[in-house]
């Protein structure tokens, strides 16, 4: 699986799996997968419900786009997160998306400051620029810190 990452102990990342990776993750303990992409993006694995279903996991589908955030389906996806049994695999099509909305169901579960946050983006090489966690930042930190002051 393309750029896959370990984000904490119950949530790893990557880029589109395939039937084979299904597969191998239910084999090494994964329980579910959440998958970010819309049907309409190029590369979508249409029966990847069913392919992962076959393998015994959960599968879940919340379509964010890449570029733009979307506040309502970020929500969504972290409370995706919080009810799929755990393991849980978050993939999009390069690991991006996944890697965001992994890092914000990470701070949100335990509490993390803005700059835990950050230092774990470092860390896992997480880009904080990625929309939904940019907005995430934004709405949770930077205001928030701003209407303190």
């Amino acid at each position: 699986m393309s750029n896959s990452k370990k984000v904490s102990e119950n949530l790893s990342t990557g880029g589109q799996v395939t039937p084979e990776e299904l597969q191998q993750l239910a084999q090494e303990g994964f329980k579910s997968v959440l998958n970010l992409r819309s049907p309409d993006e190029a590369g979508f694995l249409n029966d990847e419900q069913q392919q992962a279903e076959e393998a015994g996991l959960e599968y879940a589908n919340i379509p964010l786009k890449p570029s733009q955030a979307n506040q309502e389906l970020t929500e969504l996806a972290i409370e995706k997160i919080e009810n799929l049994p755990k393991p849980i695999l978050i993939h999009c099509a390069a690991g991006a998306r996944a890697g965001g909305i992994a890092l914000i169901a990470t701070a949100v579960n335990e509490g993390l400051t803005y700059e835990q946050i950050t230092q774990r983006a470092s860390e896992l090489g997480i880009n904080l620029e990625q929309p939904h966690l940019k907005q995430f930042l934004l709405d949770k930190y930077i205001t928030d810190q701003a209407e303190k002051a």
